[in-house]
């Protein structure tokens, strides 16, 4: 045994073992291990307190496997805190960063004890990245907690994709401001699993919530001194602890709260899909602070630029890339993955800027090794993966590129919706393939119509209020001077932009709004809604709201009469859809007559006939009538969209048809055999 100094004495500590990594309790000591391929030299630091500003105790690991160091502490239980320090080469040039003045974050810890306080200590380098600093960051660093946090069984929905509807939010925003939620809960994850805000999502009918990153997130220093707040979370920190901001106590309690509200969304058939950022840390490029993967080994961890090591690869726009070639951030993100399910007991992942994980060297390769653990892993293989499958690199857009396992977020239906319905011409075709599940991208390769994640909306972008009500973004309040966001929003102001009491621009807004979120629930694929756009809820024109937590983010829930009855429709569509399967198939339409004569789906000519190849450049109207299905005793669909100026009338199919969507100021006008739509509407007809 070796020996180390202790504030109470001498202490025995053992070799330990090189797995599994990070701080491990075995009813005795806790066994440390962590990942430095380059380092020369780690130190275990033992802090009493959050508030201590210096280690209480320093043990130096003394024994290392390959590229892992680790150690046996006797004596020491969960809930010490913890941190690292580590020597090497500091060698920018050579992409070497090791810096022992710096407490560092165990990768693997289970929780943070503390976050980070900005401070010049927390950066490695003084003036400038080639000079080493030597202030010591100990009384400003984050730090770890050694926890014991037992596997569970997890009685999961287990929801069919082809049932499945994502309703994608933020832990504090969605419950900020609901009067309902204790107050001592709201805005954290147990106010998310409060009765008033699982009985509004059981209510709406989703079956699953997508919840903006929830992985412990670096605060930006340039944010902090603004006053604002890296709200959404995209700016990675630790990726086994949840984020302490999220929870009603401190960081250790963060575990146990969010697996608590994982089992009361369980408990109301909600799945829980996570938004988890692999491409990159919340450390930045070489000019960021060093408080973890960077002190560590920042040559292993991160992608350099292969014609100058001291710069990072960015794929990202936010300074670095997690590099997928090393099989130790392989095996990170994997643990990582394989936690989150085991443990914490979620039931899916939706990874950002996914692109950038098939780069195991700098080009794009869809057969990434990643990509096959993930599909061989027990775990992982059977629960929901989602990608946002691009990044901002060369050959970084995929959409439909990935494995058949995966869905993805299809921007082409998001962005061809708005245009339609904004009124733009020739969009008819592309936006009957969107409607249809987008077979153009998916189908070659094998894939269903639930590999498309459909979506009008999402955190990134305009609110659905505010997609008809601003024709141009204002994030004057993100202190950027307006570079920041998208200038392609494709969206419209009806007449006015922003804020108004004309009835005649509200009621064209309602209608957009109303045929925006109907054709996103009859459309094949699987929908994803943005919460709080049930609620008509506005960001004021911000399009890039990701450093605004306040009231330009959180939801309100006092609604008025307009808002209460856009809610209601979404709940009447979302009721629709579930009603009828053939709005969510598991194949795609293929138009073919069957053996009795039928045919599952025509694209329908408002004069009454099927659609021919020019008609879809020259009209702004059309229908899709669904006359088969493969549910017993099918019912026959019509499904009408008007996107052009005035009044359609459709000649409709043979038979009795009723109106069974509709908005009630814009009743269609059945009679005759024929069909009345307004400007601007949706109606779906049900054959009687």
């Amino acid at each position: 045994m070796i020996q180390t100094e202790h504030k109470e004495g001498v202490k025995e500590i053992g070799l330990g073992r090189p797995a599994p990594l990070g701080a491990t309790w075995d009813g005795v000591g806790v066994n440390f291990a962590v990942y430095s391929r380059h380092a020369t030299h780690v130190a275990l630091c033992l802090f009493d307190s959050p508030q201590s500003r210096t280690p209480a105790a320093t043990i130096s690991l003394p024994a290392r496997e390959g590229p892992v160091w680790h150690v046996h502490v006797p004596g020491l239980r969960p809930g010490q805190l913890y941190g690292y320090r580590v020597s090497g080469p500091f060698k920018p040039e050579h992409g070497h960063r090791f810096n022992p003045c710096k407490i560092l974050l165990d990768p693997y810890a289970r929780a943070i004890g503390r976050m980070p306080v900005w401070d010049a200590s927390l950066y490695g380098y003084d003036t400038r990245d080639l000079a080493f600093c030597d202030r010591d960051s100990a009384a400003f660093a984050p730090l770890g907690v050694v926890m014991d946090v037992p596997l569970q069984e997890h009685d999961r929905p287990n929801t069919r994709w082809e049932d499945t509807i994502i309703y994608e939010t933020h832990v504090k925003g969605l419950t900020k401001c609901h009067k309902e939620v204790p107050p001592e809960l709201r805005g954290t994850y147990l106010g998310l699993a409060s009765a008033p805000v699982v009985e509004h999502l059981v209510r709406l009918g989703i079956t699953a919530v997508e919840l903006l990153p929830v992985h412990a997130a670096v605060q930006d220093e340039r944010l902090v001194r603004q006053g604002l707040s890296q709200y959404w979370g995209y700016n990675t920190l630790c990726y086994f602890a949840p984020d302490p901001r999220l929870a009603a106590g401190d960081g250790i309690s963060a575990v146990e709260e969010f697996r608590s509200m994982v089992r009361s969304l369980h408990a109301a058939g909600i799945e829980v899909i996570l938004d988890v950022v692999y491409n990159h840390t919340g450390e930045g490029d070489h000019r960021g602070p060093t408080l973890s993967f960077k002190g560590l080994d920042n040559y292993a961890y991160y992608k350099q630029r292969p014609d100058n090591s001291r710069y990072l690869m960015d794929y990202t726009g936010c300074g670095n890339t997690l590099d997928t070639g090393n099989m130790a951030v392989r095996q990170l993100i994997m643990d990582s993955l394989r936690y989150w399910v085991e443990v914490m007991g979620v039931d899916g992942f939706r990874f950002d800027l996914a692109a950038s994980l098939a780069r195991e060297r700098y080009d794009i390769n869809m057969q990434a090794s990643l990509f096959d653990m993930i599909q061989q892993d027990p775990a992982l293989s059977r629960v929901k993966l989602i990608a946002e499958p691009w990044d901002i690199g060369k050959g970084g857009y995929q959409l439909g590129g990935f494995p058949w396992q995966w869905s993805e977020w299809n921007d082409k239906y998001r962005d061809t919706l708005r245009r339609f319905w904004r009124g733009d011409p020739g969009l008819a075709g592309d936006c009957a393939t969107r409607l249809t599940g987008s077979s153009d991208r998916f189908a070659a390769s094998h894939r269903r119509p639930r590999a498309s994640i459909n979506y009008i909306t999402a955190h990134d972008g305009f609110t659905l209020e505010d997609l008809v009500s601003y024709t141009c973004k204002r994030n004057e309040t993100n202190k950027e001077g307006g570079r920041d966001g998208t200038n392609h929003n494709h969206s419209t102001n009806c007449g006015v932009d922003g804020p108004t009491d004309d009835d005649d621009v509200l009621a064209q807004r309602d209608r957009l709004k109303r045929s925006l979120i109907a054709s996103l629930l009859v459309s094949q694929g699987v929908p994803m809604l943005l919460g709080g756009d049930e609620l008509s809820r506005t960001q004021h024109g911000n399009n890039n709201a990701y450093c605004q937590d306040n009231s330009t983010s959180w939801y309100d829930w006092n609604l008025d009469r307009r808002q209460e009855r856009f809610l209601a429709w979404v709940v009447k569509l979302i009721a629709f859809r579930k009603a009828h399967p053939q709005l969510s198939r598991f194949s795609f339409f293929t138009g073919k007559v069957d053996g009795a004569g039928r045919r599952d789906a025509v694209w329908w000519h408002p004069s009454g006939r099927e659609m021919q190849d020019d008609d879809w450049q020259r009209t702004q109207a059309f229908a899709l009538h669904i006359t088969c299905s493969c549910v017993e005793a099918p019912e026959v669909l019509f499904l009408a969209y008007n996107a052009a100026p005035a009044v359609t009338t459709f000649t409709l199919p043979e038979g009795e048809w009723q109106a069974a969507i509709h908005e009630e100021s814009d009743t269609p006008c059945v009679c005759a055999g024929r069909l009345s739509l307004p400007a601007g509407a949706f109606a779906a007809l049900k054959a009687l």
